[in-house]
């Protein structure tokens, strides 16, 4: 305990102002295997190191006068660093007084420098300042030197300007009145000089002579009435077109205006409105003529005016403006005479006119930014509609399903010449809307003739479903129309071509597809218990015959064919027609049509099959359960079932192959009518003996296994059915089994077969649980008292439950089953 306090002692003389816990952290900074530097350092365990027992406490002097001699080192060290501290602060005043007289003086030079560079540019402005003035003089005097020369040559080429303008040199003027009027531009800030202005005056006054001078050369030799001068172009006409290059731009206008204007005076003589040739049956000589005339024009003119005036185009556009508006002027005067035949051929030769002006001229003429956004090109066809059409006269129908889905086309230039001449025929286009009307109603009545006439489609032996060809021809001749419209026109006749289109795609639904399904009979052609025991495989036929099953199957997947198809019109039309008109085009409900007849088509499939199983169903219910007295194999009616699904389901199933995504709907929508109607059966059976339920069980499960294999049945291919029906399957006829489970239980205690029906039916509710009483054979009075005991059972009803009818059923397996269902589990699966 002495040397315990004498430690403690000393510590504290040490280090007075710190804790013993900030003592341990401070001195945990220096690395140290000292027992004592330890952070966790107890006195009496080290002085139980020093002295493990009695006997070493015989040289306990030793280790004090160790102790304290470090004690004394210690209190040394302390007391050199705390004398070394207090030298520090007056060090730092020291060394901060240095500091600001090094300041000082740095200031002090930092001043002295800049007197003297202001010294120094004092000094070099006064020795450049008399460079500077003498650099003044030499530019104004350079200035001086370059305009005088500069008025030189304005004075001097205005006199030669005048006198080669009486001369008519045009060919040494157009070199000199270039040079002229562009040292003129030196002069514009001295127009205040009067010899300039005058100057300036002179120069636009022979401007002013040299364009009338040239307007006269042209006029002389190009008279607006008579004959054209014979002989080539003249030297002095090509120089005078080089001189217009250089005037105002009106004088090249005119000079344009009045060569064309010439140039197409015969054209407006030979056709005239009352010439026999003006009419569009003889559309041709007009297109022949420019042609002949662009020919002799590069012959005899097209070295005369510079290669940028594009006269040969203008010429061309020129001829355009005035046969479209000549063509407008005799076509309103003899509307009647117009007839689609004679309509189409004038088309047809004014677009391939225009498509020859498009790969004889680039279009840079056509300076109405407005018109040429018309007169574009429509994009080219992605889909069967706009394939790059032949000419009318040689295009035929296609009549293979493979001609509508061509690949995308690249897209073709632009034709800046489009619609130049042959808007002209767009007010006219109603004959042709009307012609097109007229030729779709005789193509349906066509195709409903040839329907009756050939009959209902072959029963298909390929994979795929018979699509009947009269829809390719529909769609191929609808791509015609489109192409040819929106030659003509991307306005208002494509909106009435569009209306055409849908009146045709409905009657199209109606009078061929819909009205050739086979119709349903009301006759049940039921069976009798005693037909069921005794019918064989293949004895009873389906209510539809093969071909009309076919003609079904044909007609849905012609529906889906139309169906995808019209969307494709849809979208081409509105590529088509005018950015403003697009919201008017919409087929929306002729793809209804053609889905309702796809959905008519499935319905019937469905309700042909469904037929087909109703006298089995119907014996299943009126068969004697009670007196059953041993389980075999399935009964008569499942076999019935199985056949007619084996009948039926191979022959849709490889009609609609293309369409795998109706045969999928088909499929569901059988199971959805088939097994709540064999649980609205099953419920008829009453009442039923032990043996009786166990039959129908494995009945019940034969059936479910058929079902689950109902897509790929009779196929050679297995495919795992779609999870979407097999979830409905397993649902619904789990559902039905576990009613017979419940039915197969024993109903006492009554407790106990009220919870085993809650148990395994989910959507449990008094009236299936007396349906299930009553196929037990229990009486009234009996029924009452579980009834009661049911209701009382019952867990409430959430909000938006399901009625007792639904199918949405999905039992748990029970923990426990009796002997008899143990044992008819073992023949099931003995007999799988």
């Amino acid at each position: 305990m002495f040397i315990t306090g004498l430690f403690h002692a000393r510590f504290w003389q040490i280090s007075p102002k710190l804790k013993p816990c900030e003592w341990k952290k401070q001195y945990r900074v220096f690395p140290s295997q000292d027992p004592l530097d330890r952070a966790d350092f107890n006195a009496v365990e080290y002085i139980n190191t020093l002295f493990p027992t009695e006997q070493s406490l015989a040289n306990i002097d030793e280790v004090v006068n160790k102790i304290r001699l470090k004690i004394r080192r210690l209190d040394d060290n302390i007391r050199t660093v705390v004398r070394g501290q207090t030298n520090v602060g007056q060090d730092g005043r020291q060394a901060l007084e240095e500091a600001q007289k090094a300041i000082q003086q740095l200031f002090g030079k930092i001043k002295d420098i800049k007197d003297k560079a202001e010294k120094s540019e004092q000094m070099v402005k006064e020795i450049t300042r008399d460079i500077k003035q003498l650099d003044h003089a030499k530019r104004h005097l350079t200035t001086s030197i370059t305009t005088l020369n500069h008025l030189h040559m304005l004075a001097g080429g205005v006199d030669s300007l005048e006198a080669m303008t009486r001369r008519r040199q045009y060919g040494e003027v157009a070199n000199l009145l270039q040079g002229v009027m562009n040292v003129l531009e030196h002069f514009h800030k001295y127009m205040g000089i009067p010899q300039i202005r005058q100057l300036s005056e002179r120069v636009k006054a022979a401007q002013t002579e040299l364009g009338q001078q040239i307007l006269a050369d042209f006029e002389e030799a190009f008279p607006s009435q008579g004959t054209k001068r014979p002989g080539g172009p003249s030297n002095v006409l090509r120089d005078a077109c080089l001189v217009a290059n250089i005037l105002d731009p009106r004088i090249k206008q005119e000079i344009i205006k009045k060569f064309i204007k010439q140039h197409l005076s015969e054209y407006l003589v030979l056709f005239q409105e009352n010439q026999d040739v003006a009419w569009l049956d003889k559309i041709d000589r007009r297109y022949a003529w420019i042609k002949r005339q662009l020919v002799d024009y590069e012959e005899k003119y097209g070295r005369m005016f510079p290669r940028e005036w594009c006269m040969a185009e203008r010429i061309a556009v020129e001829f355009c403006h005035v046969t479209r508006t000549e063509l407008a002027k005799i076509m309103r005067t003899r509307a009647k005479e117009i007839e689609v035949k004679l309509l189409l051929f004038a088309i047809q030769r004014t677009t391939n006119f225009e498509g020859f002006l498009a790969k004889r001229f680039s279009g840079c003429t056509l300076t109405d930014g407005s018109l040429q956004k018309k007169l574009e090109s429509p994009p080219p066809s992605t889909n069967p509609f706009l394939e790059d059409e032949p000419a009318p006269e040689t295009e035929e129908l296609a009549t293979e399903k493979g001609d509508l889905d061509q690949p995308k086309k690249p897209k073709a230039p632009d034709n800046p010449f489009h619609g130049i001449v042959s808007k002209c025929f767009e007010p006219h286009l109603y004959v042709y809307i009307e012609s097109q009307d007229k030729n779709l109603g005789e193509l349906i009545d066509r195709f409903v003739a040839d329907f009756k006439a050939q009959g209902p489609p072959k029963p298909n032996t390929d994979e795929g479903g018979a699509v009947l060809p009269s829809c390719a021809d529909l769609f191929v001749y609808y791509k015609k129309c489109m192409v040819q419209c929106s030659q003509l026109s991307t306005g208002e006749p494509m909106i009435a071509l569009t209306t055409i289109f849908q009146k045709y795609l409905r009657e199209y639904a109606w009078k061929i597809l819909s009205g050739n399904l086979p119709k349903t009979t009301t006759s049940s052609g039921g069976l009798t218990i005693s037909s069921l025991l005794k019918e064989k495989e293949g004895s009873e036929a389906a209510k539809f015959t093969l071909e009309e099953l076919c003609l079904i199957c044909g007609i849905l997947s012609t529906a889906e064919y139309c169906l995808a198809t019209t969307q494709q019109l849809e979208e081409k039309l509105k590529e088509k027609v005018d950015v403003s008109l697009i919201e008017r085009i919409n087929l929306t409900g002729e793809m209804d049509t053609f889905s309702t007849v796809i959905s008519s088509s499935i319905q019937l499939l469905v309700q042909d099959l469904d037929a087909a199983c109703d006298p089995a169903l119907t014996a299943m219910s009126k068969m004697q359960w009670q007196n059953v007295e041993h389980v075999g194999d399935q009964s008569p009616y499942v076999t019935s079932v199985i056949l007619h699904i084996k009948q039926n389901v191979p022959i849709i199933r490889d009609n609609l192959a293309s369409t795998r995504k109706y045969f999928t709907q088909f499929c569901i929508k059988f199971a959805n009518s088939f097994i709540p109607k064999f649980i609205t059966h099953l419920f008829k059976c009453k009442p039923i003996s032990m043996v009786g339920a166990e039959q129908l069980l494995l009945d019940t499960h034969s059936l479910k296994m058929v079902l689950l294999d109902l897509p790929s049945i009779g196929s050679q291919v297995v495919r795992k059915a779609p999870a979407s029906y097999t979830k409905i399957v397993v649902k619904g006829m789990t559902r039905a089994e576990m009613i017979l489970k419940v039915v197969m239980a024993p109903h006492e205690p009554l407790v106990v077969f009220v919870d085993n029906y809650i148990k395994l039916l989910t959507d449990c509710n008094t009236e299936t649980f007396q349906k299930i009483l009553d196929m037990k054979g229990l009486k009234r009075s009996e029924q009452s008292s579980m009834l009661e005991l049911l209701r009382q059972r019952l867990p409430a009803p959430p909000s938006g439950a399901e009625s007792s009818g639904s199918l949405s059923l999905t039992a748990p397996t029970p923990e426990q089953e009796s002997s008899r269902i143990r044992k008819l589990e073992k023949l099931i699966k003995k007999r799988l």
